[in-house]
């Protein structure tokens, strides 16, 4: 009778006969982990990647598939500008493999501290394994000079370019090149990964904008509550006519609301777009006595219930205008 260790010996000695007589046992983890060294376990472990966003997540888990396991250190429903950084995010971060930010200053507050005590000096800017996925991005409202006057301005231009689908291509290729850098054995397996995606990516830009043309929302003037979506009105052909905060930041004076209102009926705006982290109240009266409808549009994956990835935000944004519009002012 074979005791314990003879028998894991003569299971070993079989499979590794089965490999030499047959080929390669199989390309499914659990076989890799078995054809490793014992010192090699460690290389058979998905890629730990750590994002500050739910939409850099979701395509970093699309690009990455099965070869990644994906971390975002917010919610959609939290504004990203404003973070309270926890003893957590340290723990994640100095065990990141790979760390993607969205840049252009969004996350200026809270992230740069955490990255210098983290202790992981690949995931640092300038490192091997750090992404500013704006990298490549035509960036809009890039202002000329930068003054305290004009409210949180943006020296490095808008940060919201993710709500334009077409930069979701740019953010896709800047995580595949860069989880190539951190394993390039898997290089193959990403190119694959990130094609898919741009495949899927392009069809839906099509039919998004086929629909926004359908409901309305093209070449119509909406009014928003902050600058977050520039992006959004360049993707689907409408304009940004003026903002409830007077300034990025700056809560709106009486005089701004009474001359936004008469603006918002001179030119018959039908929507008011306001993030669902802001107190609703004063746009809803805005949008009240305005004649307009008001809409709180989730901006990231994760700030409504059914937008679980980055395309069914884009699904569920133009679900929710769709309603409004059909719904009419006064709602």
């Amino acid at each position: 009778m074979l005791t314990n260790s003879r028998w894991k010996r003569a299971l070993a000695a079989g499979l590794l006969a089965a490999a030499a007589a047959f080929g390669p046992i199989g390309s499914d983890p659990a076989s890799i982990l078995f054809r490793l060294g014992p010192g090699d376990a460690e290389a058979a472990k998905p890629l730990s990647v750590i994002t500050t966003t739910q939409d850099l997540a979701s395509i970093a888990a699309d690009v990455g598939g099965d070869r990644v396991r994906v971390e975002s250190l917010t919610k959609g429903y939290q504004d990203p500008h404003f973070v309270d950084a926890k003893p957590s995010y340290l723990l994640k971060l100095r065990k990141a493999d790979l760390f993607v930010e969205v840049g252009r200053d969004l996350e200026i507050g809270w992230v740069p501290g955490l990255l210098q005590s983290a202790g992981n000096p690949k995931i640092q800017p300038g490192g091997r394994a750090f992404v500013d996925a704006s990298n490549g991005v035509q960036v809009l409202e890039l202002p000329t000079s930068v003054s305290r006057a004009e409210g949180d301005v943006h020296p490095l231009g808008n940060p919201h370019y993710w709500l334009d689908p077409a930069n979701g291509l740019v953010i896709a290729a800047n995580i595949r090149d860069a989880l190539m850098r951190v394993a390039p054995n898997e290089g193959a397996y990403f190119t694959q990964r990130y094609t898919a995606f741009e495949s899927r990516l392009r069809a839906k830009l099509g039919e998004w904008k086929k629909e926004a043309a359908s409901i309305g929302l093209a070449g119509s003037q909406v009014v928003t509550y902050h600058r977050s979506w520039p992006y959004l009105a360049k993707a689907f052909d409408f304009q940004v006519l003026n903002y409830v905060e007077p300034k990025p930041g700056v809560p709106p004076a009486p005089r701004h609301i009474q001359e936004l209102t008469a603006e918002m009926k001179a030119r018959k705006v039908r929507l008011l777009i306001v993030e669902p982290y802001f107190d609703p109240k004063l746009p809803a009266q805005v949008a009240r006595n305005a004649g307009s409808t008001l809409v709180i549009l989730p901006p990231s994956v994760g700030a409504d219930p059914e937008a679980t990835d980055y395309f069914k935000l884009f699904d569920v944004q133009l679900g929710l205008i769709r309603s409004a519009l059909a719904t009419g002012a006064g709602s």
